[in-house]
């Protein structure tokens, strides 16, 4: 039943104003729901991604979220370095500066104030 609904992204943040600082700002999500308390709601693409107060932000050491981004993986990575976001490299994986390469995809990492892992995903060029 679950292979033809839509899904989304939820990430744990400590603080609310922090996180709506780099969501907004940083990363330019347009922020479209605030109706509920201790909650933000973005919309990206066809999808949701919220973001909730939790004691429990930045416990996860695995992805959070993940865009598609397509080929233009390279100038969004650019756009982001220009607001000040910092890339994660990782180990195992072939590597040109910030984009890992893992068959015909290009990956690339950053992080959220909290900690939170957030993923591009690109295809090949």
């Amino acid at each position: 039943m679950l292979k033809n609904k839509n899904s989304s992204a939820i990430v744990a943040v400590k603080d609310l104003d922090r996180a709506k600082a780099f969501y907004s700002d940083v990363l330019g999500l347009n922020l479209a729901d605030t109706s509920m308390e201790d909650m933000l709601g973005y919309r990206t693409g066809n999808t949701w991604l919220t973001v909730y107060k939790s004691d429990f932000a930045g416990t996860n050491q695995a992805n959070a979220v993940t865009w598609d981004v397509g080929v233009e993986l390279e100038d969004i990575i650019a756009w982001l370095k220009a607001r000040g976001v910092a890339f994660e490299h990782y180990d195992g994986m072939d590597r040109q500066g910030d984009v890992h390469h893992c068959g015909t995809l290009r990956l690339a990492w950053f992080k959220d104030p909290d900690g939170n892992i957030l993923h591009l995903v690109g295809a090949t060029t």
